[in-house]
């Protein structure tokens, strides 16, 4: 039931979520159907088509998703700085539609990694600011709701871009070049949908002519509660490396090259169909209670991709991977949101993005040598070990929030 302020209903449910939220959600949506038509065959790609080993794709996969998130904490402060957030997440969404067409174009390993790494700076350029964006439009009743929508219109985009990808790759013969050209489209799309759809709210500049974006000072004056999020977020993604590993699990079951991005279709469906629901349910509920049971579903997931024998299993694996998704992402996004400053926001998420970045590197490139020395299924009950720790820190979290100081 809505609540009542001073007489007045508060509004609630997907209406009352700003349109530029929504309008953020559809460039998420563009721009992930580009990244996943490229990213979801990418990994085979390297194997098959480049020679490269399991270890490698780990490192390529890590590096990458590191870069992004050491430059999420730049753009981050600078967006708190600027009090101008639209303009840098414009400036990440162009930088990785333009860098696009070096995927097509690459005659070898190394003009991948180059063109990963700068599709990986365009992406921590925008994040931390188009987070903050969203906590700034968002209705504080309506956080968890708002980024739910953002990220299940973002995860439709990252399932109908592997599908499309299948489609594509059937069509032309299993030919990846003609289906990276043909991502470059949605790419510039989503950059056209942020420059003339998003209006950001108006923010108060810094009354202090100059001062550098980061300071030590609002770094170590963020709250207790944020750095115990940023520990539990990051010994999670520990748990989760890379999906470039989901695909190959497929793959090493039987699935066929052309069929291998069904595996990111089949993750992102439920990842989007979950995502909202959760988020509004992160509103209505403790969200470290929430969180500990996505953790739950993730050790699941893990257990069953490393001991499945067949493709059905691997996707039952990869179903549950996508509902833990569903179920954290968002729920996270909103905690951080919840202790962080409102000056300090993009500050706050450039940080969590940083940690998750590096948790990133490292959990791709051990989840990469644990593979190609032990097999798969070494890769997956690692994950799973890593999830105990983090739902054993969540319920620690819950702990100390419900008794207090």
């Amino acid at each position: 039931m809505a609540g009542v302020d001073s007489g007045t209903r508060t509004s609630t449910g997907l209406r009352a979520i700003p349109a530029s939220i929504w309008v953020l959600g559809f460039v998420s949506m563009f721009m992930d159907i580009s990244s996943e038509m490229v990213h979801s065959l990418l990994p085979v790609f390297l194997v098959s088509g480049l020679g490269a080993g399991t270890l490698a794709v780990g490192i390529i996969e890590g590096v990458a998703e590191a870069t992004a998130s050491i430059t999420k904490i730049f753009s981050g402060a600078l967006s708190d700085f600027l009090g101008k957030r639209k303009f840098l997440a414009v400036a990440g969404y162009g930088l990785a539609a333009f860098t696009k067409p070096l995927f097509p174009l690459a005659p070898s390993l190394a003009w991948v990694v180059t063109a990963r790494f700068v599709d990986r700076i365009g992406k921590g350029i925008r994040g931390a600011p188009r987070d903050a964006l969203v906590a700034d439009l968002a209705p504080a009743h309506l956080r968890g709701a708002a980024f739910g929508l953002r990220q299940s219109l973002d995860t439709v985009g990252a399932f109908a871009g592997p599908l499309l990808a299948v489609g594509f790759m059937l069509l032309t013969g299993d030919n990846f070049r003609t289906v990276f050209w043909i991502a470059v489209v949605p790419a510039f799309v989503a950059l056209g949908l942020l420059m003339v759809g998003v209006s950001e709210p108006d923010r108060p500049r810094p009354q202090t002519a100059a001062r550098v974006p980061i300071r030590f000072a609002d770094v170590v004056g963020l709250h207790a509660a944020y750095w115990g999020i940023v520990v539990i977020s990051g010994v999670l993604t520990l748990a989760r490396f890379s999906e470039a590993f989901l695909v190959l699990r497929a793959q090493h079951a039987g699935l066929h090259a052309a069929y291998v991005p069904l595996v990111m279709v089949v993750m992102n469906i439920a990842y989007a169909v979950s995502s909202y629901p959760m988020g509004v349910l992160s509103d209505r509920m403790e969200r470290p209670r929430l969180l500990a049971a996505g953790c739950v579903v993730l050790i699941i997931s893990d257990l069953v991709l490393a001991y499945g024998t067949s493709v059905i299993h691997v996707m039952v694996g990869v179903v549950l991977w996508g509902l833990h998704m569903g179920m954290t992402q968002g729920s996270f996004a909103a905690m951080v949101t919840d202790v962080a400053p409102a000056r300090l926001r993009g500050t706050a998420f450039g940080i969590f993005n940083l940690a998750g970045g590096l948790a990133m590197l490292v959990a791709s490139v051990v989840a990469g040598a644990l593979w190609q020395r032990y097999g798969p299924a070494a890769t997956f009950v690692a994950g799973a070990a890593f999830a105990v720790m983090a739902t054993l820190g969540l319920l620690c979290l819950r702990r100390r929030a419900r008794d207090g100081p």
